[in-house]
């Protein structure tokens, strides 16, 4: 049986996220919804999403703001901005953050739906199942469903920072992740208690690791770390 695709909307206007989660989900996508920038990170941080709906114009946090952090997380996350203007400029920031899609209010949600689809099945596989479940990393399996990190017959099960944080560092395999980012991810600030804690955490994951010579997680200074993962 085939996977549904898991949508977050993040819309400040309370009867059209109303609307656009209740028209999608009757054509069967699980969605969520957030009502502000600072919820939809939050929304983000905990759940796998396959599109992210998101409004430009919000309190707390603008959707330009929201949509640079998250593809500081997750690059390859397909977003569709709304917004209420359709100024050339807005356009151009939007396509230059990641946009896949951009709607003008009002739209019809026939239209929505149409563009939904057209990018999930230009970016998602056709085993939805697979999607986001578990990664290769070297000559380990990593399932963060199970927080299991798994060499041959050898299995460690992950404390919850240390799944959250291999996770992130999976998804951007060879590339940075942002200490900033995975802080405001997982521990929910960037204070320096959280980050000398985080420090930990690496160094952890550093020693599961350490049986693959082809794995190693780097710093970087002044930015965050990288999970290297060398080619045999």
């Amino acid at each position: 049986m085939e996977s549904k695709s898991r949508l977050l909307i993040v819309e400040d206007d309370p009867n059209l996220g109303a609307i656009i989660s209740e028209y999608l989900s009757s054509k069967n996508y699980l969605v969520e919804r957030a009502y502000d920038g600072e919820e939809g990170f939050e929304r983000f941080s905990q759940s796998e999403f396959d599109l992210i709906v998101l409004d430009i114009m919000m309190p707390k946090k603008d959707g330009f703001t929201l949509a640079r952090e998250i593809k500081k997380l997750n690059k390859e996350i397909p977003i569709i901005f709304l917004t209420a203007k359709s100024l050339k400029e807005d356009t151009i920031e939007g396509f230059k953050i990641g946009a896949d899609d951009y709607m003008t209010k009002p739209f019809s949600m026939e239209e929505l739906l149409l563009r939904i689809n057209a990018i999930l099945k230009r970016t998602n596989p056709s085993d939805k199942a697979a999607v986001h479940k578990e990664f290769e990393i070297g000559r380990f399996r990593f399932i963060p469903n199970e927080r299991a990190l798994i060499l041959g017959d050898e299995s460690t099960r992950l404390t919850s920072k240390e799944n959250q944080l291999l996770k992130l560092l999976a998804q951007n395999i060879n590339q940075v992740l942002e200490r900033t980012s995975a802080l405001k991810a997982i521990w929910g600030d960037d204070s320096y208690f959280n980050s000398r804690s985080m420090d930990v955490y690496i160094t952890k994951l550093r020693k599961y690791l350490r049986p693959d010579p082809n794995i190693e997680i780097i710093n970087v200074h002044g930015q965050g770390f990288r999970l290297i993962v060398k080619n045999t």
